[in-house]
């Protein structure tokens, strides 16, 4: 025998085939016929990722524009039909730049629960590497321009405002074309230990400057600490190359 049956064959041998069986090979054919529709399933992901996207603020409010890109299912897979469907971003992800969305059978013959990869991209305007830059230069305007810029395409934040590079220095080299982001800079070191200072002390309706020694270098923005002139030690902010403040 080949082990083949037409189907004139499986006519003849249905009457004697038991109930059980019967009801078995319904059950499948059934099933066969309740497959998820794939299609149906993509738009629902693409409506909820939309949606998501729409009620989720922008990084400083920045005008950017989503783009959305939804990969495919696992060719192998064979989901069965299921009333309700859900949606949901596994733990400890965001929709932003590559990741991936939850789709789970809440109701259903066969519970299931799969991942769809996506990809989302935040364009907008930028600041961009115009030419290489070597690690510990000061950034000048020289160095940078503005471009549209997919947001989204590495995880450190971009710097978006000239305000946030300007006294900054390069960590790394950087090179044309890059986007600027949060971790390629760092803020410029201005003196150094032992340096004379002016200390700026404000308070309410009041300004007093007076002189100090630098106890450690000075980096804008950061804590150091001097010796004023009558000995005590104080904890001030840098400003600039020669101005610290100390807040009353």
């Amino acid at each position: 025998m080949n082990g083949k049956f037409n189907q004139s064959c499986l006519i003849r041998l249905l009457p004697r085939l038991g109930a059980g069986v019967l009801a078995c090979l319904a059950l499948v054919a059934a099933q066969a016929q309740t497959l998820v529709n794939e299609q149906a399933l993509l738009d629902q992901a693409r409506r909820w990722v939309n949606q998501s996207i729409s009620a989720t603020p922008t990084p400083g409010g920045a005008p950017l524009r989503m783009e959305v890109t939804l990969g495919s299912l696992d060719s192998r897979l064979r989901l069965g039909s299921c009333a309700r469907v859900e949606p949901y971003l596994p733990a400890g992800s965001r929709l932003w730049g590559k990741t991936r969305l939850g789709l789970r059978c809440l109701e259903g013959a066969t519970k299931w629960n799969v991942f769809l990869p996506v990809q989302v991209k935040a364009m907008g305007r930028a600041w961009v590497v115009r030419q290489d830059v070597a690690p510990g230069a000061a950034l000048l305007q020289a160095d940078l321009m503005q471009a549209e810029v997919d947001w989204a395409e590495e995880a450190s934040p971009i710097v978006a405002e000239s305000a946030h590079w300007q006294g900054q220095v390069a960590v790394r080299a950087l090179t044309t074309g890059q986007a600027l982001r949060q971790n390629m800079l760092r803020p410029a070191q201005v003196f150094q230990a032992g340096a004379q200072v002016r200390v700026l002390a404000q308070g309410a309706g009041f300004q007093i400057t007076s002189d100090g020694q630098a106890l450690s270098a000075g980096v804008v923005g950061q804590l150091t600490k001097v010796r004023m002139d009558n000995g005590r030690v104080m904890s001030v902010t840098v400003l600039d190359a020669r101005t610290v403040r100390l807040e009353i």
